[in-house]
């Protein structure tokens, strides 16, 4: 639960204070105000990076060096061209931490328009979805996840080197089973993340899992070299959604897409508090005035007994059964 954002040069805010309720919060305020840089606040605090900004610099206030944003013993101090400072800090209680043990002090769900994406979109959104909810959820996975990419990134280097330098395959030898140790954990989790959204028997999601091993590294390994590339992998994985069998992506209406992706999310909610015995806080970015008179009621079964902050640009998009909430204008 989050009682006092505090927010100083992010994005368009120089100096903001937002007071939290346990309960209900509706962030009430015109479009292009700052509602959803509200929200990423608080997702950073959560996973310790935006889910907007391509490069984090771009959440500092226009003309400012540093920004700040912090909450109860959490703060993120970024900085832009600062010599002698790093890009991020990840405090807690004054004390820097390193990013795997800063994230998941605050669960998140995160429930906006954009997230359909997650159906019409490259594979690349739905391994963020699942690096998201697991990352909040284990710390193996989230050691797991950084060690696998890091040895991702040197591996394509050493392609490149046997390419274009002659250097020796014998190189990769300590990569590939760096690779194979982690990639297996991270697959194990993702499977199981996903047996879980489908035992629920809400919306069902096919994984498409590209497992990682000696053999299959051998089998790659001309094709690997010739492009520089890691070819096999869980940074390789995919889902898709599937409605009596068949690829929603392809075959459903915006409706049932919109459907599944609600689903989805409520899922995610669940899982997240049955793992971590925590209730994550459900943020809602205007999502009201996207969905109809039923799947509002949907959304308004999983409110009670959460912390659940909404941002809406108009008071009467949202639910009428909306009960004892705390209104915040910008």
């Amino acid at each position: 639960m989050i009682k006092t954002l505090n927010l100083v040069n992010f994005r368009n805010f120089e100096k903001k204070t937002i007071e939290f309720s346990d309960g209900i919060n509706v962030i009430n305020a015109p479009n292009a105000s700052g509602k959803t840089n509200i929200l990423e606040a608080i997702v950073f605090l959560s996973l310790g990076k935006s889910f907007k900004a391509r490069k984090e610099e771009e959440c500092i206030k226009y003309d400012e060096q540093i920004a700040r944003i912090s909450t109860d013993g959490l703060e993120i101090v970024l900085t832009k061209d600062v010599e002698g400072w790093p890009k991020k800090r990840l405090l807690v209680n004054g004390v820097p931490r390193r990013l795997i043990d800063f994230v998941g002090n605050i669960k998140t769900v995160l429930f906006a328009p954009q997230d359909l994406e997650l159906i019409t979109d490259g594979p690349s959104l739905r391994r963020n979805f699942l690096d998201t909810v697991l990352c909040q959820t284990d710390r193996e996975y989230r050691r797991s996840l950084g060690s696998y990419e890091k040895g991702v990134r040197q591996r394509n280097r050493l392609l490149m080197q046997i390419r274009d330098e002659g250097a020796s395959r014998s190189s990769l030898l300590f990569w590939n089973q760096l690779l194979i140790k982690n990639g297996d954990y991270i697959t194990e989790r993702r499977r199981e993340l996903i047996e879980y959204v489908n035992s629920l028997d809400k919306c069902h999601l096919q994984y498409d899992s590209s497992a990682i091993s000696e053999a299959r590294l051998e089998q790659y390994k001309d094709a690997e070299v010739a492009s520089c590339t890691t070819l096999v992998g869980p940074h390789r994985d995919d889902f898709i959604f599937l409605k009596e069998g068949r690829n929603i992506a392809s075959f459903g209406s915006r409706g049932q897409q919109r459907m599944e992706i609600l689903y989805l999310k409520l899922a995610e909610l669940a899982y997240i508090e049955e793992v971590t015995e925590t209730k994550p806080i459900l943020l809602l970015d205007d999502i009201f005035s996207e969905l109809d008179h039923s799947h509002r009621e949907i959304v308004m079964q999983t409110l009670n007994n959460h912390q659940v902050i909404i941002t809406s640009a108009d008071e009467h998009n949202l639910p009428k059964t909306l009960k004892n909430v705390n209104i915040l204008k910008l």
